[in-house]
């Protein structure tokens, strides 16, 4: 099974239309320069496949590091995953 950090940079590679190789975790989305319009399409497609909800408007996701947006999924999905108290 491949990991959220592969699912995600993978998904990034696709949706802005890069080459996976220039995908690292500390790269931002803006080195990569990603328009807008695709940051939102990712995001989309990030939720769909993870079956999550990304927290609208988070002020990190085009300045902070791709590590940090995987770690955010990564939190996401065990949140979902965790029984319910």
């Amino acid at each position: 099974m491949a990991s959220v950090q592969d699912t995600v940079f993978d998904i990034i590679a696709k949706e802005a239309n890069i080459d996976r190789g220039r995908i690292t975790p500390q790269a931002t989305l803006k080195d990569l320069e990603i328009q807008s319009l695709d940051v939102v399409q990712i995001i989309f497609e990030i939720e769909d496949h993870f079956k999550i909800n990304m927290p609208d408007h988070d002020p990190t996701l085009d300045t902070g590091s791709l590590s940090q947006l995987v770690e955010a999924v990564e939190k996401l999905v065990a949140a979902k995953d965790a029984p319910a108290a």
